[in-house]
């Protein structure tokens, strides 16, 4: 306070100064002295405002800078100086600010600065957050897998990542130039249909709010997903944000999959899922136009040979040489699939008996033609096809298949190389079939079946050398049931398997009963092929002899031709084997089927049976007297017994004496009997003759 009672000018600032917000200095401005400070101020230092007079205001200085800035300010180079600075606070840290300091004039015979701080800390708060807000979205924009393309409302970029860059390739000089339009055009010219995709643009940018998703497919081949959503602020939209994600390899995947699914993997072919498809297409154009179609199936013959001796790797050479010779016999509009191993389907389109005729010999033609190793060994792979037509033979594809793989089966058991048609059968003959695989199955539980034994007679002595063992069933509701019924039957559900291995322990128990009571009385069982392909058949044979304690020399084994023709090779390993333990092998049914007499010289056989068929017309027709002498001219030249079955008249048994067959079976003898008839009938003793000899004894 003045001496007149008056406030000094100093009092009268640093009033003023009070009143203010923002921190605020007065300055000596030759000193450098703080003459005054407002409250604001001591907040911001965080010292009493009070305790700041006296002190030189360097002594806030944070950084050299702000010496250079104090003297500059004493020197009076400006009236007023504006900067960005900091000041440090009494406890050490640092705060921003923006400093003011202006000049105002003379106190006490000095110049005065009035120092106003502005605090920047919430607003450098702020900032850095904005900083590293930005950085972290501009870090997530390029850690994205997905092209990013942000633009406003207009359709002007705004922002982009460089995985969108890469993706579309957009040259390095329209990321530098920052041409919206150059972008946008680049873009539209590199799909491939650039008409579509500015419509859709278009479309897309009038729908502030809309949210959509397409794909686009440029000329480079690259296929992209292109997402788009409205970017909003405070619930109001500003721009639109688009992502693009390279999905090539994804649609790849997804087609390759989708072919694998409808394909075979090895060939290419269509595989069953494709197969039906086009079956049930075949199959409505049949019922609409009434256009008739043929499904065939095509079975390689002996294939596992080939996989067995040349490997695996020239098996699938083999059977992707067998997809090119089918499809060369086959129309465009035509369908083969491969169901896997070497079977295949093929659909003939608009297709008869004789189209399809035709297409089979072709087939047959084409895998007759040799293959050829990578050695340059040549080998015949025929194949077995069989044949059924729609809608006489079925109107679905499970009818026509089931027809189609009987049909070919029959082809195969008919010697292979060939085809068949199939053979329709009524819904009751399917209905009696599967009463009768059941009622067999019933049969063999309960002990229903039973053996009955033909006498085998010598044509010279009459004397009486073997008996065949056949099986009968009488059952409860079907009655008594021809073999000729239940066996095909049998053979066609597999269940000949378990009915032939009855069949062979019982007639080895029944030889062995005899030989205990000294009949020596040879036993004849005829074997399903099924059964004789078995692993173990070998070594069941020889455990019923050994159980029941049989020589193996009284057991004789009769198989037809098509048996041993089959699988030439393995079957005569299995023959080898039979013989080396010491049981008989006969061939049944001789002169019906295909024998090569390659192998049948090299098979361990010891008789030929001549089939009833060549034998119940002799002896007047002349045709089955040149054939029965041909087969017993061929027996005796590879020193085979020769047997006929079906003898029922005498001129028929002296017809096959004259012939030179060894022996004979049938009704002028005796049908098949139980054992205790057979007992009687053979245990006869009397002078020998052709209709009745009596039975070798040994005594004991």
């Amino acid at each position: 306070m003045s001496a007149a009672g008056k406030p000094s000018a100093l009092e009268h600032w640093s009033a003023l100064i009070e009143g203010l917000l923002d921190p605020v200095w007065l300055v000596d401005a030759q000193t450098l002295t703080i003459l005054a400070a407002n409250t604001a101020t001591g907040q911001l230092l965080g010292i009493d405002a009070w305790s700041l007079r006296g002190r030189a205001a360097t002594d806030l200085s944070a950084t050299a800078e702000d010496f250079a800035f104090w003297d500059e300010a004493r020197a009076g180079l400006s009236e007023a100086i504006l900067s960005d600075s900091v000041v440090r606070r009494f406890d050490g840290s640092i705060v921003p600010v923006t400093r003011r300091v202006s000049r105002i004039g003379q106190m006490s015979g000095s110049e005065v600065l009035i120092v106003t701080l502005r605090d920047l800390s919430a607003q450098r708060a702020a900032e850095e957050e904005l900083d590293t807000r930005v950085a972290e979205l501009r870090a997530t924009l390029e850690s994205s897998a997905d092209g990013i393309l942000v633009t406003d409302l207009s359709g002007a970029i705004r922002n982009f990542n460089r995985r969108f860059a890469t993706m579309w390739g957009l040259p390095d000089e329209l990321l530098t130039q920052r041409d919206d339009r150059a972008v946008q055009d680049w873009m539209r010219r590199s799909v491939t249909d650039g008409d579509q995709y500015t419509r859709r643009l278009n479309a897309i940018l009038d729908a502030a709010l809309l949210q959509a998703s397409d794909t686009l497919t440029l000329h480079s081949g690259k296929v992209l997903e292109r997402v788009t959503l409205p970017q909003c602020s405070r619930g109001q939209p500003i721009g639109r944000v688009f992502s693009f994600r390279d999905v090539t390899e994804q649609l790849a995947a997804q087609a390759r999959i989708e072919q694998l699914s409808h394909t075979d993997a090895l060939t290419g072919l269509p595989n069953r899922r494709l197969l039906e498809d086009r079956v049930e297409f075949a199959l409505a154009m049949a019922q609409r136009n009434g256009q008739p179609f043929a499904l065939m199936v095509l079975n390689l013959d002996r294939f596992k040979h080939v996989n067995d001796t040349l490997g695996m790797s020239a098996g699938d050479r083999v059977l992707l040489e067998v997809t090119e010779r089918i499809r060369s016999c086959l129309r465009n509009v035509d369908t083969v699939a491969r169901l896997g191993g070497d079977e295949f389907v093929l659909l003939a389109h608009q297709a008869d008996s004789a189209g399809a005729e035709a297409t089979a010999r072709r087939l047959i033609d084409a895998m007759g033609r040799p293959f050829t190793t990578e050695g340059g060994d040549s080998f015949t792979v025929t194949c077995s096809i069989g044949v059924a037509l729609c809608p006489a033979d079925g109107n679905t594809l499970d009818a026509l298949m089931r027809g189609a793989a009987s049909a070919m089966q029959r082809a195969k058991d008919s010697g292979r190389a060939s085809f068949r048609f199939h053979q329709a059968q009524t819904e009751g003959s399917r209905h009696s079939r599967m009463q009768m695989d059941h009622a067999m199955r019933q049969a063999l539980v309960s002990g229903l079946f039973r053996l009955h034994f033909q006498p085998q007679v010598d044509l010279k002595t009459g004397a009486v050398i073997g008996a065949e063992a056949l099986i009968r069933w009488r059952d409860p509701v079907l009655g008594e049931v021809s073999p000729g019924e239940f066996i095909p039957v049998a053979e066609e559900s597999g269940f000949i398997i378990p009915i032939g291995d009855w069949v062979l322990s019982q007639a080895v128990r029944q030889a062995a009963a005899w030989r205990a009571r000294g009949i020596v009385m040879p036993v004849s069982i005829n074997v399903s092929a099924l059964q004789f392909q078995q692993p173990d058949f070998i070594g069941r044979v020889q455990h019923e002899l050994t159980a029941a304690g049989l020589p193996p020399e009284l057991l004789e084994l009769e198989l037809t031709e098509s048996i041993l023709i089959r699988d030439a090779e393995d079957a005569l390993h299995r023959l080898q084997a039979l013989h080396e333990l010491g049981v008989g092998l006969a061939i049944d049914d001789f002169g019906t089927g295909y024998s090569s007499l390659g192998y049948l010289k090299r098979f361990p056989i010891h008789r030929l049976k001549i089939d009833r068929s060549f034998v119940s017309h002799l002896p007047g027709d002349t045709s089955d007297q040149a054939l029965v002498n041909a087969i017993v001219q061929l027996g005796r030249a590879m020193n085979l017994t020769v047997i006929a079955e079906g003898v029922e008249t005498e001129p028929q048994r002296q017809f096959l004496l004259d012939a030179g067959c060894d022996e004979f079976q049938g009704y002028l003898y005796a049908p098949a009997l139980d054992g205790a008839s057979f007992e009687a009938r053979v245990g006869v003793a009397a002078a020998p003759a052709a209709t009745k000899a009596p039975v070798r004894l040994i005594k004991k």
